[in-house]
């Protein structure tokens, strides 16, 4: 697909997103903790763990190669995705141990993910498109929930320098396995 649909689609997943937070978690603009809005950010990392398995299973049977690219690049951001689901319960009211078997769920679903791909194999334009949609879910969390939570927390200069070496670290992967 053309860069311009695909911008499109993650616009879609952004949006989407706005509707599912306001409509299912009840979103609270004055910061209370919502534990429907956690689950909701907790299943969505959840999600897009199980299409990073599903990728990585379609990628190793392309080949060896590949498989092993697209292992290291997930494998090089999952743990932020671990950190993320815990901070996104725990944020809106969850327990730790309902945190905790969120993040059960999250380190599982890849395995799901991989297993699913040797039972289908969507062209990479579906594909595609399922990326853009959870791109722009995941833009949304960001935006409205992680990094003015990172903020308020935590001294700036310090949240600023791990966001940009997080950042770093990802174009360092992404850089060595091409």
């Amino acid at each position: 697909y053309a860069p311009r649909t695909l911008l499109a689609v993650a616009a879609l997943g952004f949006f989407l997103y706005v509707v599912l937070d306001r409509l299912v978690a009840r979103h609270d603009c004055e910061g209370q903790a919502n534990p429907a809005r956690g689950m909701l950010g907790a299943a969505s990392f959840s999600a897009h763990s199980v299409l990073d398995g599903f990728a990585m299973g379609l990628a190793f049977q392309a080949s060896r190669e590949i498989g092993l690219v697209v292992a290291t690049a997930v494998l090089a951001h999952d743990f932020a995705d671990g950190l993320n689901t815990v901070n996104v319960v725990t944020k809106n009211g969850g327990s730790r141990a309902f945190a905790l078997r969120w993040l059960a769920m999250d380190a599982i679903a890849p395995v799901i993910g991989a297993g699913l791909s040797l039972l289908v194999a969507p062209g990479a334009g579906v594909l595609s498109l399922l990326l853009a949609l959870f791109c722009g879910f995941f833009l949304h969390i960001g935006a409205s929930g992680l990094l003015p939570e990172s903020h308020s927390a935590h001294p700036r200069a310090s949240t600023t320098f791990a966001t940009l070496l997080g950042a770093a670290f990802l174009y360092g992967v992404t850089a060595l396995v091409r």
